[in-house]
């Protein structure tokens, strides 16, 4: 927290921000993209007033608690106070951890749960009480309603009890007890999208039908993992998965497997090369307990703290080195430049989006910009006009963003097919007089009696999709409802 509270209203707001902020105001079981608790955080930011601060203490929260969490795991695992001091440390100073928790999304909630999860299962071993599948099946069904991928996690852990003597416990009623609270905790969200013939699956289809996402070879994936996680961190979590795996008569064995499971699934799909981020806490809390119990054992390091000293010292001014380009710190010129300097660049997990920025970084600047230029455009009307007329944005952190500034500027709400902006609807609008975004000539030429060119964005530091014509379309031949369905974007 002390990292994070005097960087809570640096920069500007995030694309997916803005469109959870929406979300916050249309709460719901479920959205097109995503899992409905999000909505959920989102609207307690919306009752504290909606700032960038409001918003952002919640990820600062969650990621103090996973630093937490990890030194509590570190600890039921058999660790002494060095082990739950380098897995706390290792977790704080872990770039992808760092930049999780200073952005409102649901990956900075994701950790807590799977960590929360994995020590259930810790004091289900220490125990031997049955009710610690409830709290393992608790914080799953949580995690479910927070991200939807938390599902390959459960399904990665299962493997490990399977394949190790954590089998025994699936002949008594306790884990499918948990199971069964899982699902129904996660059962809200079932019905939301059977009733909507399961948007989530169809949009994920549309990502992958166009290519959406960069996919890694064997290499490049692997060295990804080591980049997020900080390469000087690759000694400390490599030993948790090796103490894990080989631990004393197989005791946590079934972590160990669970990652590797985790792991494979993630490769084989394709996955984005964060998504793997959240199971990295548990095995920093097990390279805590592995790296205590290998210095008690050498000769050269037994009962001395210096290389405890050394080893913390090491890892915490790497840590800080990297910082700069993973937390707001710097201007933009200065990230740039700061980051060429130590030779990290962020890869990028998407193809399509381009900038001076790395994408996490620019979908946060232009956005007052944007809607400013939009009222400018939308003061060019007519009164008449202006009474009949709509806001039409190509996608959520468009819409999210008049939504949010536009009042101020005297905007109406604003329209948009993008994920779960469709099922929001035109809300009345027949479409007579469109400003939009985000759109071409042509595009709009096919479907408007007049097409004019109103205005212009650009930013120097935003995302390059964003830096465009605000068009004025007049006389829509097909009445929006009825067009409404073939503008459905879900991708």
């Amino acid at each position: 927290m002390a990292i994070h509270a005097p960087l809570l209203g640096r920069y500007g707001y995030f694309r997916d921000e803005l469109y959870f902020l929406d979300c916050g105001r249309h709460l719901d079981w479920g959205y097109v993209d995503h899992a409905p608790l999000i909505g959920l955080v989102a609207k307690g930011a919306l009752l504290l007033g909606g700032s960038l601060p409001s918003l952002r203490i919640f990820p600062a929260l969650a990621g103090a608690g996973l630093v937490a969490l990890a030194v509590l795991l570190s600890r039921r695992l058999g660790g002494g106070a060095f082990a739950q001091l380098l897995a706390g440390l290792a977790v704080l100073l872990s770039p992808v951890q760092l930049l999780m928790s200073s952005v409102m999304t649901m990956n900075a909630f994701e950790p807590l749960f799977w960590a929360g999860a994995a020590l259930a299962l810790v004091r289900l071993v220490e125990t031997e009480d049955g009710r610690w599948w409830l709290a393992f099946g608790a914080l799953g069904g949580a995690g479910l309603m927070n991200k939807h991928s938390t599902v390959f996690f459960l399904a990665a852990v299962a493997a490990g009890v399977v394949l190790t003597p954590m089998r025994r416990w699936l002949g008594t009623r306790w884990p499918w007890l948990g199971a069964g609270l899982a699902l129904l905790i996660f059962l809200p969200n079932v019905v939301w999208q059977a009733q909507r013939d399961f948007p989530t699956i169809e949009d994920l289809r549309n990502v992958a039908r166009i290519g959406k996402n960069v996919v890694l070879g064997p290499f490049d994936f692997v060295a990804q993992q080591v980049l997020l996680q900080h390469p000087l961190l690759l000694p400390v979590w490599l030993a948790g998965l090796l103490w894990l795996l080989l631990s004393r008569e197989g005791t946590w064995r079934f972590l160990g497997i669970g990652f590797l499971v985790f792991f494979t699934l993630h490769f084989a799909l394709h996955a984005k090369n964060y998504y793997l981020a959240p199971f990295y806490p548990i095995l920093f809390a097990a390279g805590g307990v592995a790296w205590e119990a290998g210095l008690a054992k050498g000769r050269a390091t037994r009962g001395r703290a210096g290389p405890k000293v050394v080893l913390a010292s090491v890892l915490l001014a790497a840590g800080l080195a990297v910082a700069p380009t993973v937390l707001p710190l710097l201007p933009p010129e200065s990230l740039l430049a700061y980051g060429r300097a130590i030779g990290v660049v962020p890869p990028r997990t998407e193809v399509g989006h381009e900038g001076p920025l790395p994408q996490v970084w620019g979908d946060q600047f232009g956005w007052p910009e944007l809607v400013a230029e939009v009222a400018r455009v939308w003061n060019g009307l007519t009164p008449e006009e202006r009474a009949r007329a709509g806001i039409f944005a190509n996608n959520y952190g468009e819409a999210g963003a008049i939504n949010l500034f536009g009042p101020r500027h005297g905007l109406p709400p604003a329209l948009s097919a993008h994920q779960t902006h469709f099922f929001w609807g035109p809300r009345g609008f027949s479409g007579d007089v469109l400003v939009v975004l985000q759109s071409s000539r042509e595009g709009l030429e096919r479907r408007c009696t007049s097409v004019e060119e109103a205005g212009r964005h650009s930013h120097p530091w935003g995302m390059a999709e964003e830096n465009g014509i605000i068009w004025v379309c007049r006389g829509l031949q097909t009445p929006l409802p009825e067009l409404w369905p073939q503008l459905k974007k879900w991708n």
